[in-house]
């Protein structure tokens, strides 16, 4: 039970400060606004693999359970289990953000955004649904390489939760502009469900895609091609 009350917390806190860099502090230019929404997604799960991670591992992301799950570092019967703590810490973070937001005096609507993510006219940089699905699968791939090869038997090492962190604030740096950077599937279901509409109806591409990047990932790492 430790583990998903770990799991649970921790994508909490991955989607109330990630997406409350969009929602809380993300006026000041479309620049900086990128950066502090990069960097705020790196740091919570940099912090959060250090306060977590001997418990559970830190997934905090059903793609990542999934990846994990793939190289065979997870048994199956774990699998809906960190998922559905991690789809419940998601919604939760949401929750406490839209609380958070809505005591702003000068009020607040979920139409002026949760930091949810989504593709399309309208949407930041207006990129269409294939640049989605590709930014999607070869973010959530290259985000797993960093995770299981900075924490297999060869390359494991403290400083694996900062190399973590800093290559989802890479990842988000280049695609926040074509769909807001998901790579998690817990992370859109938050916000998705607060906004409903249009991030709702989207919402399929950020729970399929993800976890097929992440199982190519993973399958690399158990047949040994990215393993020393």
């Amino acid at each position: 039970m430790k583990k998903y009350v770990a799991e649970c917390l921790g994508t909490a806190t991955l989607v109330l400060f990630g997406c409350g860099a969009a929602v809380i502090t993300g006026a000041g230019g479309a620049h900086l606004g990128t950066f502090q929404i990069a960097f705020a997604f790196g740091l919570a799960v940099t912090s959060m693999a250090y306060g977590i991670g001997h418990v559970s591992g830190c997934h905090i992301n059903p793609a990542v359970t999934v990846g994990v799950w793939a190289a065979g570092r997870l048994s199956t019967a774990q699998v809906p289990k960190y998922i559905i703590a991690q789809i419940i810490g998601g919604i939760l973070g949401a929750g406490i953000l839209y609380v958070i937001a809505s005591g702003r005096l000068a009020s607040f609507s979920v139409a002026e955004g949760m930091g949810q993510n989504g593709w399309g006219e309208g949407y930041l940089g207006g990129y269409g649904l294939g640049s989605a699905i590709l930014t999607e699968l070869v973010a959530t791939f290259i985000f797993l390489v960093v995770i299981l090869g900075s924490t297999s038997k060869a390359g494991i090492t403290q400083a694996a939760g900062l190399a973590i962190g800093l290559s989802l604030v890479m990842i988000h740096i280049v695609f926040i502009p074509v769909t807001g950077v998901s790579v998690n599937p817990a992370r859109s279901i938050g916000p998705a469900l607060f906004v409903g509409g249009k991030a709702l109806a989207q919402l399929w591409l950020f729970i399929i895609v993800p976890p097929i990047g992440a199982a190519l990932a993973g399958l690399l790492f158990r047949f040994r091609v990215l393993e020393d």
